[in-house]
């Protein structure tokens, strides 16, 4: 864990996490699929994506530090994705937005991230945004970076822990193939 240094803690970050709501893959049977090989999501029950569970987490421990820190947790999904809202919110987060359309069925990573990046332009103001490696459902890893390239701010992929916070600085660990 990289050492924390922290000089004011009355500073408020306001943190965007993006969520997914995705299929439980551990309750795979033998409805899991359709037959045109698309999983079937009425047949599986629905959780928080793991991956994003571990950004809300990486974005309560900066609200923990600076406990005037607001977080926003953002999904795009059904009307049943408001489930991970709810979550989100008895973990700590502060507020939830929700994106749902029959037009956004079946987006793919471009359309997926046009809209969240089109929400987070809506939301305003935000210092940080956390997103999970990567969804359990596609496995692509794609959003976070293109929501980064389409609202054109630096990006920092597999973030293992956050260090120091300073005003507009922070340090990030980061894990590599070979260090």
């Amino acid at each position: 864990m990289v050492g924390l240094y922290i000089q004011n803690t009355s500073y408020m970050y306001k943190i965007i996490v993006l969520a997914k709501q995705v299929p439980d893959t551990r309750a795979v049977g033998k409805d899991a699929m359709k037959a045109d090989g698309t999983v079937n999501r009425a047949a599986l029950p629905a959780i928080f994506n793991p991956e994003d569970l571990n950004a809300l987490e990486m974005a309560l421990s900066v609200k923990d530090r600076f406990p005037a820190s607001a977080i926003t947790l953002l999904t795009m999904g059904p009307p049943r994705a408001a489930e991970i809202l709810r979550e989100g919110l008895y973990r700590g987060a502060d507020a939830g937005v929700l994106l749902t359309d029959k037009a956004f069925a079946g987006s793919d990573t471009l359309a997926t991230s046009y809209a969240l990046s089109c929400a987070i332009k809506k939301i305003g103001d935000f210092d940080m945004i956390f997103g999970g490696r990567q969804a359990i459902d596609g496995d692509t890893a794609q959003v976070g970076p293109q929501v980064a390239e389409k609202l054109a701010i630096p990006q920092v992929t597999y973030a293992e822990a956050l260090g120091e916070i300073k005003d507009k600085t922070i340090i990030i660990k980061r894990r590599l193939e070979k260090g």
